[in-house]
């Protein structure tokens, strides 16, 4: 911290702006890597994006229903024996208080595959994708009412609530939530961040990570690059007395999963499927109303042997944020490059859960070219004067426990 006569300065090397995965992962690498940096988050860890994802940490497979690989495919094809090994204690982020709630994933038709059979049995996607005999279905599909194809994926699927207070406890002391009277400056390319009380943060580089909010942060330094693109979604949550906790995407005729299903606990007790895929992308364009009948049907013909007369369908409401792309389709890699005009900040979005490592390890290579890390002592001196003046925000907590 250093002062002039009108104005006390909190100096960091990297000032992560954005509490949820893709900022405190980011958080994590930069401080193992020795940087003076601080997280400053808006609200509660996790809020919107992160903590309504499914936590699937998949490996592209479900890119590849058009039998072909796809740049998507192919982009994280390694994602999942990369979060493996964090998971384990040996990737390059400490993952090992992360609850696992699945360690596969399973794909499944009503129907023949057809080309898809040979396909999914090909050199290609060897070790990625199994066939599934009948004798080692899933309790969910041991019905004789079941005769479609059913594959295995190695796929994980993590509880995000934990994934998010793994993070949180690692790097406990250094992260902060802004006060509502926080204010960006710009003077000429060079962006600071000003305190209610008037302290200024000064970063030799900012790394917007707050997804959505990336636009308005870039709006308040009057930058108008790089542009996002919103993928609206509405998903459905249902809670079930069915005991079966399940994580698999029912392939229809499109491009993607007709259905995605993720299990999740749920306070009261009760089995909470989240459903996500085209279901949820279709979703967004109907009312609540619609869609909870829409996937109370969807759910009936692909289950006829179970019971949701009891359930509870409730619905969800996301914008995924993503750097915009020619004619909005989804971007295949994770997202991390300098803003124009400005010295010191860069945007970034993982753009999936599964490829907010590969968001880190770009902003790290950007930053081991610009700079050397400062001391240690100024690392103390920063944590201790933002100790002084914002508390630690808590975790946010899942979107169905609020409503």
């Amino acid at each position: 911290m250093s002062a002039t006569s009108s104005e006390t300065y909190i100096n960091l090397d990297v000032a992560v702006i954005g509490g949820g995965i893709a900022g405190l992962w980011l958080l994590d690498r930069l401080r193992q890597s020795g940087y003076c940096t601080a997280l400053l988050s808006k609200g509660p860890l996790g809020t919107e994006q992160t903590v309504a994802s499914q936590g699937m940490i998949h490996g592209g497979v479900k890119y590849t229903l058009t039998g072909t690989l796809s740049g998507a495919s192919e982009a994280i094809a390694d994602m999942p024996a990369h979060w493996r090994a964090c998971l384990a204690g040996d990737g390059d982020v400490d993952l090992r208080n992360t609850k696992i709630l699945s360690d596969h994933f399973y794909m499944w038709s009503s129907s023949t595959l057809g080309k898809l059979t040979s396909f999914f049995a090909s050199r290609a996607l060897r070790g990625r994708v199994e066939k599934v005999a009948k004798s080692d279905r899933p309790a969910l599909f041991d019905n004789p009412a079941f005769s479609g194809s059913l594959y295995k994926l190695v796929d994980m699927v993590v509880d995000v609530p934990s994934l998010v207070a793994n993070l949180a406890d690692n790097n406990a002391g250094h992260i902060f939530q802004l006060n509502a009277e926080h204010q960006w400056r710009r003077k000429s390319k060079v962006a600071e961040l000003q305190l209610g009380n008037g302290t200024v943060i000064r970063a030799r580089q900012f790394i917007f990570t707050a997804g959505k909010g990336n636009q308005a942060l870039l709006q308040a330094l009057e930058a108008d690059k790089p542009e996002q693109q919103i993928r609206p979604l509405r998903q459905l949550v249902v809670r079930h007395n069915n005991p079966y906790a399940f994580y698999g995407h029912c392939l229809g005729a499109e491009k993607t999963p007709r259905l995605t299903i993720s299990s999740h606990p749920s306070a009261d007790g009760r089995m909470v499927w989240y459903l996500g895929g085209s279901l949820a992308e279709e979703g967004y364009q109907l009312s609540d109303a619609e869609l909870i009948a829409k996937g109370r049907a969807e759910l009936t013909q692909l289950f006829p042997w179970l019971d949701f007369a009891s359930a509870e369908f409730s619905t969800l409401y996301i914008e995924r944020a993503e750097p915009k792309q020619p004619g909005l389709v989804r971007p295949d890699q994770a997202y991390a490059e300098p803003v124009p005009g400005l010295d010191n900040v860069t945007v970034a979005w993982p753009t999936k859960l599964t490829l907010t490592p590969n968001m880190a390890h770009q902003v790290l290579e950007q930053q081991a070219l610009a700079q050397q890390p400062s001391p240690a002592a100024a690392d103390a001196q920063a944590l201790t004067a933002l100790r002084a003046q914002l508390s630690p925000p808590h975790v946010a907590p899942l979107p169905w426990e609020t409503t």
